[in-house]
């Protein structure tokens, strides 16, 4: 179910953060204490396998996670591009695979920030490891607005 406010977010358990991509999509998990996030591999998208959105759900089911966030990606106005609706999509059709609480946070600049915290690396990294590093830093962020909200 996708949540209208953050403050119906589950406050204890293991969480999944998505950086949704339309080739590849960043995936991280927190652990049980919400002290420690690890990005996993990216999930990257198939003509011939299962949709972002179910692989999603059944990366959900396999970490037993209590909630999902994806990143909201936003124009600096706070308007919403045509990313932020396939985004938005991507979450609902999650929902149709799995009934967890889905939440939404604004992801403006996260690639960049995971690529600053990357450090130096080769390209072929950034490209195999960006989007999960982003995922892991949504990941946070959001924890940080639940503990705020706390």
């Amino acid at each position: 179910m996708i949540l209208p406010e953050f403050k119906a977010f589950p406050r204890t358990g293991r969480v999944l953060g998505v950086d949704w991509g339309a080739k590849r999509t960043g995936v991280a998990i927190s652990d049980e204490t919400r002290n420690f996030f690890f990005a996993r591999e990216p999930i990257v998208a198939s003509k011939l396998g299962a949709s972002i959105a179910k692989q999603i759900a059944d990366l959900a089911t396999a970490e037993k996670v209590v909630g999902i966030v994806f990143g909201l990606p936003l124009y600096a106005d706070g308007k919403e591009s045509e990313t932020t609706k396939l985004v938005r999509a991507c979450a609902t059709e999650t929902c149709t695979y799995i009934d967890l609480p889905v939440a939404f946070i604004e992801e403006n600049l996260t690639s960049f920030s995971a690529q600053e915290s990357m450090g130096k690396v080769r390209i072929s990294d950034i490209k195999q490891k960006l989007d999960s590093e982003s995922a892991r830093l949504i990941l946070e962020n959001a924890i940080a607005l639940l503990n705020r909200l706390n």
